[in-house]
């Protein structure tokens, strides 16, 4: 369903479960910057009404999601701690078409965000069907259900927003260039790492 060309090993989930207060900081830091980019999505893009009702839910779901994650990490005794840079999201906003039309610019940006949601998904999956911890798989199984549904609607409104995008060519570009991007990753307890 996500069209993913590297799914992650689920080796993955071991070195994340070594160490759970390091990959919860960086998983509620993602959260943060999901909902924070649903906002600048809203903010760039305003006159798009459908856009911004959707959006401003998901934002407010991803902000749910943090607080989640948060608790947990309080609950286990953790520190929540600094927010962590995401090279991995760093590279694929690299990858953004930032040239060209306000379009083009406007469905990159929603395309940036299905694909960051797709590998969130799919490294949700692993954790929920890999880690011991029975509390957290339910936890990542419930997640990676959301983060499908925040994929489909963004790859959604890049289609029916476009005006001289050919979204499904771009998609398949985005998903050759993540496919190349991931192969650096996965050997670390962040959710992209």
């Amino acid at each position: 369903m996500l069209g993913l060309k590297l799914l992650t090993d689920p080796r993955w989930a071991n070195i994340a479960e070594s160490n759970l207060e390091e990959i919860l900081t960086d998983h509620a830091w993602c959260e943060q910057k999901a909902a924070t980019n649903a906002i600048t999505l809203i903010a760039n893009n305003s006159e798009h009404q459908e856009l911004v009702d959707a959006l401003t839910a998901i934002a407010i779901e991803e902000m749910q999601h943090f607080q989640q994650v948060v608790e947990i990490i309080k609950q286990r005794g953790y520190t929540l701690g600094r927010e962590r840079k995401d090279d991995y999201v760093g590279k694929l906003l690299k990858f953004s078409k930032k040239d060209g039309s306000r379009n083009m610019a406007f469905i990159d940006r929603l395309l940036f965000a299905a694909m960051i949601e797709a590998r969130s998904c799919e490294r949700f999956r692993v954790l929920s069907q890999n880690i011991k911890d029975e509390e957290l798989a339910k936890f990542y199984h419930d997640l990676m259900v959301s983060e499908a549904g925040h994929y489909t609607t963004f790859l959604n409104f890049a289609r029916q927003y476009s005006t001289d995008v050919d979204v499904d060519k771009r998609w398949k570009e985005w998903l050759v260039f993540e496919g190349e991007l991931i192969q650096s990753f996965g050997n670390k307890e962040a959710i992209h790492g």
